[in-house]
């Protein structure tokens, strides 16, 4: 039997919904559609899509070191996205954290996130190749 690993963030979300920021499950790990949102459940970069895209990547880093994943690990992102037109600004921040890991990435336009105010919404599955 696989081992399954459970990754918390402790927001308040988690016990609501039902579900995990992460989940380890063998050398696969699976993180959460992430918004920009702080510990104080406050919205980062309103009205800026790299601002939030930067923000959203490190809340993924960290839900990904807890599982014992790394940045280098992740295969697949998808991104939800309010506006495609911000795709440049999104691709930006994307670019500078991924450059060297380049996974396979979808972008796509829905229309509406959880709040109005959420540009984009991120996803990742990571795969751990190495345990360095």
């Amino acid at each position: 039997m696989t081992d399954r690993k459970i990754i918390q963030s402790g927001t308040k979300w988690e016990d609501i919904v039902g579900y995990s920021r992460a989940v380890r499950v063998g050398q696969q790990v699976y993180v959460a559609g992430t918004t920009a949102t702080d510990d104080n459940g406050d919205i980062v970069g309103k009205g800026d899509a790299y601002t939030q895209t930067k923000f959203i990547l490190e809340k993924i880093e960290k839900a990904l070191h807890d599982s014992g994943a790394r940045m280098r690990h992740v295969v697949r992102t998808r991104m939800f996205v309010t506006d495609a037109s911000l795709w440049e600004a999104i691709a930006r921040a994307h670019s500078e954290v991924f450059d060297t890991v380049r996974p396979v990435a979808t972008l796509v336009e829905v229309q509406a996130l959880i709040g109005e105010d959420y540009l984009i919404e991120i996803e990742v599955d990571a795969v751990i190749h190495d345990e360095t």
